[in-house]
């Protein structure tokens, strides 16, 4: 990818669209782009972490495992979204691993040159900070779901998470939320089984609480299901 398309793509991610040609130049300056095979990984949990990466194209699950190889997906990243962000403002490791979900394209930014870009633009600084505040309360979200909801309540809340994210709203009102999540991969989202997720799935569905065209995806209204744990 030649530098101006790199700066042109970089200057359509939220943390740089502000930035002046200057600033952007700054950046497409220290900037590395890598196409990645499906099932790759861009780093390991616990490799020293290095990069910043942003999405040109495809998808990157971030998960942590444990000692039993138990999986917990941190989350799906898509083209237009950056990770880990933890990496701005923290030294050490990675703390997950990054897989690549179908071929893709990765703008890798060295955290090192990027911290004295920051530096001398305090104002993308400032940026960097909104972003991750935004991460952090999704985080706290996510765990005070985990704390005080239980097993189908946060099935209901990962859905309607996952369509306001990912899902595509229809003339209808409803979002069509694309099959590419197993039901593997929901109850990896949330610490639960598969057969919990399906059997719950199962049930929505009998309730007419969601619906499931012929490819799997599932087309559903958030209101409705919010009101449903309400």
């Amino acid at each position: 990818m030649k530098i101006e398309e790199i700066k042109k793509v970089l200057s359509e991610f939220s943390l740089f669209r502000e930035l002046n040609d200057y600033e952007l130049n700054k950046i497409t300056e220290i900037a590395i782009t890598r196409e990645w095979k499906k099932h790759s990984h861009v780093f390991l949990q616990g490799d020293p972490l290095l990069n910043v990466y942003f999405i040109f194209d495809g998808r990157i699950k971030i998960y942590k495992s444990d000692v039993n190889g138990k999986e917990q997906i941190v989350g799906i990243m898509k083209k237009g979204e950056m990770f880990p962000h933890v990496g701005f403002f923290r030294k050490g490791d990675y703390p997950a691993y990054a897989e690549v979900l179908e071929p893709s394209i990765l703008i890798a930014i060295p955290i090192s040159k990027f911290e004295n870009v920051l530096i001398e633009n305090p104002e993308l600084s400032i940026k960097v900070f909104k972003v991750l505040g935004e991460k952090i309360i999704d985080l706290q979200n996510r765990l005070e779901e985990q704390i005080l909801n239980n097993t189908y309540e946060q099935i209901v809340k990962l859905l309607i998470r996952l369509a306001q994210k990912d899902g595509k709203e229809r003339d209808d009102g409803k979002i069509w939320l694309k099959a590419d999540f197993t039901n593997k991969d929901l109850a990896n989202m949330i610490g639960t089984t598969r057969e919990t997720i399906s059997r719950t799935l199962t049930k929505m569905k009998k309730e007419q609480l969601i619906e499931e065209d012929e490819n799997g995806n599932i087309i559903l209204n958030p209101d409705e299901l919010l009101d449903e744990i309400i």
